[in-house]
């Protein structure tokens, strides 16, 4: 596969210029040159892909290069390819902006202003307009909105958010940091075989749904252990 500039922008979705800029910044090979051409293969567009799947993680630029350093400029785009595979699983809802009629279809009922100030102190929503709000995570409005609309002090709905955050994210980056250590690292250490890169393509496709219903379970049974506690000290 042969593309000029114009096309390998087009393939990508992404403007010439800013094709350019990150070839200025060395995320992206010297393109094979015919004559005064310059011409990208699949390599390009796979590293391309690869740059916008981590702005969707919502990396800096500066932490997309110092990742990409990390890659061989020769890398194929098989590759790259599993690298997408890898974080695309776990790479977060994009928010949405909605105006208040669809917010309240979204969520399955209608959020007075009490409710969406409540959502808005636990992160789940932005007023970003007056008839516009911007849901910050998407798969989460609806169960949020059942949780606002309890009768409890917004103080323990925000503690017990920012509990939820503090130890997910943890576990997160823990995970994260195992996988990297016992699949990812062996990987590329015992040569990158094609078909060790499709068993990894393959596993980073069922992880996650996996991960989540076994936290969900563990969670449920951690809960009725803190219960249980709770009741025999009482």
């Amino acid at each position: 596969m042969d593309l000029t500039v114009d096309e390998l922008a087009a393939r990508a979705g992404v403007t010439v210029r800013t094709v350019r800029f990150y070839a200025g910044r060395g995320l992206l090979p010297p393109p094979r040159l015919r004559g005064r051409t310059g011409l990208y293969g699949p390599d390009h567009l796979a590293r391309l892909e690869l740059v916008r799947e981590l702005q969707s993680l919502g990396l800096t630029l500066a932490a997309i290069e110092k990742h990409l350093r990390k890659i061989p400029l020769d890398a194929p785009a098989e590759d790259l390819a599993l690298q997408r595979a890898l974080l695309s699983p776990w790479a977060p809802e994009r928010p949405e902006d909605l105006d208040r009629h669809e917010l309240d279809r979204r969520a399955g009922r209608h959020l007075d202003d009490d409710t969406l100030q409540r959502l808005e102190a636990l992160g789940v929503v932005e007023h970003v307009a007056p008839d516009t709000v911007r849901v910050v995570m998407p798969a989460l409005l609806g169960i949020s909105a059942e949780l606002a609309a309890l009768p409890m002090p917004l103080d323990t709905l925000v503690a017990s958010h920012e509990a939820v955050e503090r130890h997910t994210t943890a576990l997160a980056a823990e995970l994260q940091q195992v996988f990297q250590d016992t699949v990812v690292r062996p990987y590329r250490e015992s040569g990158r075989s094609p078909e060790e890169r499709d068993r990894l393509m393959e596993l980073a496709g069922k992880l996650k749904p996996l991960m989540i219903q076994s936290l969900v379970s563990s969670f449920q049974h951690a809960v009725d252990k803190a219960i249980r506690t709770s009741t025999d000290r009482a």
